[in-house]
This record gives C-alpha cells, structure tokens and sequence, in this order.
C-alpha cells in the first residue's frame, strides 16, 4: 500500500517557469477518481464494512452512497493514520493532554477536565483528507488512491483550543504549537506524525473534541480526543491528540515540511516531468460536491421519476447553489438545497428531482457554488500536482435506463 511519507522522495528541482494550461493538459490526464470499489467482507471494530486500502494502519473509504444524507455516521466514517503503531488500548480516566513550552501554566488535562473546566461547544464540520479523490491523477500522484470517499461530516463536541490556551497563559512571544499524538512509526529514524499551527490562525470554531455525533469518539477515529479545525484538510486534525507545545519559532518537522504541501503558484499546479520549486502547505478546503445517490453502474426505470441526491460543502465561506446535469455538462438545472442551519463548514444537502425519459446510459452530474463565486471544474479542467491534492473536479455518475 503507497503511503505518501514512505514513498515521498526528496526531489532535485531546476528553476521552473510559472506553468500554462496548455502545459498541463499536453502532458497530464484527470478523470473521474476510482468508484465503486468493492467493500471488504470484514469490519474493523466499531466500524461497518468500509474500503480497505489498507490494515495496518488502517485506511479505510466511505462507499459513495453514504454520501446521500449530509451526516456521516461514527461506524461509516473514514479512518487515516499514518503509523503502524497505534495504541491497542487506552485508558480514558488516566489518559491526559498535556501543554508545555512557552506557558506560565503547564497543564496535564484529563478528559474530566476538559468535560469540567471548559465550556462545551458544537460544530458541525466536514472533515476531509487533502488527497480524497487522488486516484482521478494521472500520472499518478505519490499516496493512498483514495476514491470519492476519505471525508465526512460529523456533529463534534468539545472544549475551545482558545480557551485551553488561555487556561495554560501564553507568554509573550508565543506564535506556534507543535500538535502531538499517539501513533507511532516502526522505527526510530522515522519522522513521528506531528503537525504544526499558527496561534494567530487559532478561530473560536477549533476544539479539542471528545464527542462525535453524540458518542465518545471511535476508537480509529482519534479517540479519547482529537482536534478538529473546521474548513481546514484534515492532514491537522491531531488524533489521540496527547500534547501541544508552544513555541516561539515555527518548529522543523517533516509532516509540515515534506508531506500536504502544493505548488506556491497562481494554478497550485505542476507538471511531473518540471515539478515548480516552491511549494505551501494544503490549508482551507476548496469547493465540492458529490451525488450519493444513484451510485454509478445503477439501473434506473425509464419515464420513473427518481431524486438525485449529495452533499456539497467548501472551506467555510458556504455554498450558495448546486446544478445538476443529466446530459453529461451540455445544460444544467439548479437543485434544491437544505436549509443550512448545520452551518457554513458542514454538508449541504441538496436534492434533484427527474424523469428519465430515453433508454441507455444517462451521465448524471452535481456541480456546486460557493458564496464568493466559486465553482467546481469539470475534472479534466482540474490541474495536476505531484501529491494528488484538492482534487475538486464536478462529480459524475453514470446509471442505465432500463424499461
């Protein structure tokens, strides 16, 4: 199994011009991801059957139809670690977080603790991986070839990062914190998975979370604690999350400094033969949506009407409309969303009703729009990168008409 901190090598990079479209589309090719794989036969505890890309660590894909309501449920959320090495049993009455470094109050924090000392608050949010969709690259980018489904919304519960930083008192000059958790790698020469924040980027909607959709977390999805960072890939939504230091200075490590980075260009785009010599890291999601429901490969009855329905979300800004085509992107019609009370980093719902009326194959598309204006590329228009990120290409499905 590819896993993008194993398989990531340093590269020797000549002066790079900044790219064209024309460029890229000679010498790259993106498509629709990889769908409808099969779901394995045996399930992960506290999961149902998901795609398994891998066991150890477990990698585990959301199946597409999943995606028909804008919820994800805790035992069909998509599961990514980095390391083999992940605690087989913990301990949540002994279990702490701690906070060092430049503090005037150190703290070990239980989980009694977090639940006592601090206010509890609610988010839902959308937490997805900056390579969901890598398998739509080609060539193909370095890492896991996720199909449509390393994402997923949850309601999260927990206490504000602001609040815990304020509890420990920062000192002057505090500017960074280095995010820890509990997995592992196999050998002591490997980086440990560790990720930095900017203080200043530190918003009220951050929470250190101890509850998912109104449970204590799964256990493969973090638990006792994780971070979550509404609008923000999830490559720093800390699992097992067991320290924070504050720094001074942006700390040195290699998950920030090698791995979720793209091209610093106006297209975040590259070609694998000129790969462009400056990169940054993958931050606030960009707009996206996805059909749940037909599922490709579906066979539908002819002149029976049938509701197309999906989620579609961005990094906060909110989404305004999704259209839908049902003649594969020559006309489009707007769908009926929900009415967003989950809030602008949740999934917004939407729904389309139609009656296919003509035998055959019927390309189904969803394509969404955010409040700024921003709209989602037919895929071949996306540009490629050579981690196979913020893949954000219009979603399609393709289902037979039958009598």
């Amino acid at each position: 199994m590819q896993r993008r901190e194993f398989f990531k090598t340093t590269a020797i990079l000549a002066g790079s011009a900044a790219l064209t479209n024309v460029d890229a589309a000679e010498q790259v090719e993106i498509t629709q991801p990889i769908d409808n794989r099969p779901v394995a036969d045996i399930a992960f505890p506290q999961k149902q059957p998901l795609i398994t890309h891998s066991d150890r660590p477990p990698l585990l894909e959301t199946p597409r139809k999943v995606f028909a309501h804008p919820i994800t449920p805790n035992d069909l959320f998509f599961v990514r670690w980095h390391m083999p090495l992940i605690p087989t049993y913990i301990n949540p009455h002994a279990f702490e977080i701690t906070i060092d470094g430049l503090v005037n109050n150190p703290l070990r924090l239980s989980i009694d603790d977090l639940k006592k000392r601090f206010e509890a608050v609610e988010i839902t949010a959308v937490m997805q991986c900056g390579g969901n969709s890598r398998s739509a690259f080609h060539p193909t980018a370095g890492g896991i070839q996720w199909g449509v489904g390393a994402m997923g919304c949850a309601k999260w519960k927990g206490a504000r990062l602001k609040d815990i930083l304020a509890a420990a008192g920062l000192k002057p000059g505090a500017a960074w914190l280095t995010l820890d958790g509990a997995e592992k790698p196999v050998y002591n020469q490997t980086d440990d998975f560790k990720r930095a924040l900017e203080i200043d980027r530190i918003t009220d909607d951050m929470i250190v979370a101890y509850e998912m959709n109104g449970e204590a977390l799964p256990y493969l999805n973090g638990f006792p604690v994780r971070l979550i960072l509404p609008g923000i890939y999830a490559d720093s939504w800390m699992k097992m999350l067991r320290r924070i230091t504050v720094t001074a200075k942006e700390p040195h490590l290699h998950f920030m400094e090698h791995a979720y980075r793209i091209p610093d260009n106006d297209c975040e785009c590259e070609l694998p033969d000129k790969l462009y010599p400056k990169t940054k890291p993958i931050e606030k999601m960009n707009v996206k949506s996805l059909i749940g429901f037909p599922e490709n490969g579906a066979r539908i009855r002819k002149d029976t009407e049938m509701i197309v329905r999906g989620v579609a979300f961005d990094g906060g800004d909110g989404i305004a409309r999704v259209d839908i085509s049902t003649d594969g992107g020559a006309t489009w019609q707007e769908a009926t969303l929900d009415d967003g009370k989950a809030g602008r980093y949740a999934f917004r719902a939407f729904r389309y009703a139609f009656t296919p009326t003509q035998m055959g194959e019927i390309r189904i598309m969803a394509r969404a729009t955010n409040t700024k204006g921003e709209t989602q590329p037919f895929a071949h228009e996306v540009k490629w990168n050579r981690g196979g990120y913020k893949f954000n290409g219009i979603d399609e499905v393709r289902v037979e008409v039958i009598t």
